[in-house]
């Protein structure tokens, strides 16, 4: 048959010649795993010495070793074969063992607190009646057991509970301070980002305004430098039409300059068709009436004036024999 399938309780139960006692066995020694300031050889030795008349016919340790295990289960498994395999008085008796070896160092520790009252429920065994039991055995009434979540255990069990738990709150206090900054110096720079992030959209913005309007004064200053340059070219045509109209209005209005030959003519009192022999005859009467030796008498700005003018004949004489 494979055993593959049975806890290690349950093959100790099929090997053992006495199943009652067996779970008696491991009621108890879960009691002595949780005795404080015993060793496993003291638990061992007081088991043996308890269960000394029990008929298990098997080594200790295999039950020590389910004990120390913790095995809610094979504890159930036990409490169950006891309540059934026996009558209420054996129930008690186990109750008696557990309380024995619970405290037979005068105390009680708080696991076993714990573990006497479950065992009672295990075995159908009123809290009244485990109160009188233990109070019998021990000469103390069963009191609550006192709970470690509570300020007032440590209190009582801690001489340092307080500087610790002034340690601990002064730690939390900290962490929460660093909490605290930590999440400030997050907030802190999430703020700067957001600041940062929004000076540049501003400078962005502005940039592209700064842009826009350069652009639209260079298209100002271009526009108006064109309409300088279409008014003064408009002033340019304006007055080249002006000058032209004059000029053209003056050629209507005088008569056109008189030629060299014309002039020539005219400062020797001629008109145009005047002969050679009449420019002769007009310029010895010229010469004899405007020589400067004539004016010798008078001042020098006479005579400055009289040679220029006598200069001015003989030039109109020499051209006007030389060109016609």
């Amino acid at each position: 048959m494979s055993t593959a399938r049975f806890s290690p309780f349950e093959l100790l139960l099929l090997k053992s010649r006495s199943q009652v006692d067996t779970a008696t066995l491991l009621l108890l020694g879960w009691v002595l795993v949780h005795r404080q300031h015993v060793s496993e050889g003291q638990r061992r030795r007081r088991l043996a010495q308890v269960t000394s008349q029990f008929r298990h016919g098997h080594e200790l340790g295999p039950v020590m070793s389910i004990a120390h295990s913790q095995d809610l289960h094979a504890i159930q498994l036990a409490a169950e074969v006891v309540r059934k395999e026996c009558s209420k008085e054996r129930s008690l008796s186990v109750m008696h063992q557990a309380i024995t070896v619970a405290t037979d160092d005068g105390d009680i520790s708080l696991a076993n607190h714990y573990i006497l009252r479950f065992l009672a429920d295990l075995l159908n065994v009123a809290p009244a009646t485990l109160g009188t039991l233990f109070q019998e055995l021990t000469g103390q009434p069963l009191r609550q057991p006192e709970d470690p979540s509570r300020d007032a255990y440590w209190q009582t069990h801690d001489p340092a509970y307080y500087a610790q738990k002034a340690q601990e709150e002064a730690d939390a206090a900290q962490r929460e301070k660093a909490s605290q900054e930590q999440a400030e110096q997050q907030q802190r720079a999430k703020a700067d980002k957001q600041q940062e992030k929004k000076q540049k959209q501003q400078e962005k913005k502005q940039q592209k305004e700064d842009a826009r309007r350069a652009k639209a004064r260079a298209e100002q200053s271009s526009a108006e430098q064109a309409r300088a340059e279409q008014a003064r070219q408009e002033r340019a045509r304006q007055e080249q039409a002006r000058q032209e109209e004059s000029r053209r209005r003056q050629q209507r209005s005088s008569p056109p300059p008189p030629d060299r030959t014309t002039r020539a003519l005219a400062v020797l009192g001629l008109t145009p068709g005047a002969s050679k022999a009449d420019v002769r005859r007009a310029y010895r009467r010229m010469a004899q009436l405007h020589h400067p030796d004539r004016f010798y008498s008078e001042s020098k700005h006479q005579v400055a004036l009289a040679s220029a003018r006598f200069q001015r004949i003989k030039n109109a004489y020499d051209y006007l024999m030389q060109t016609y």
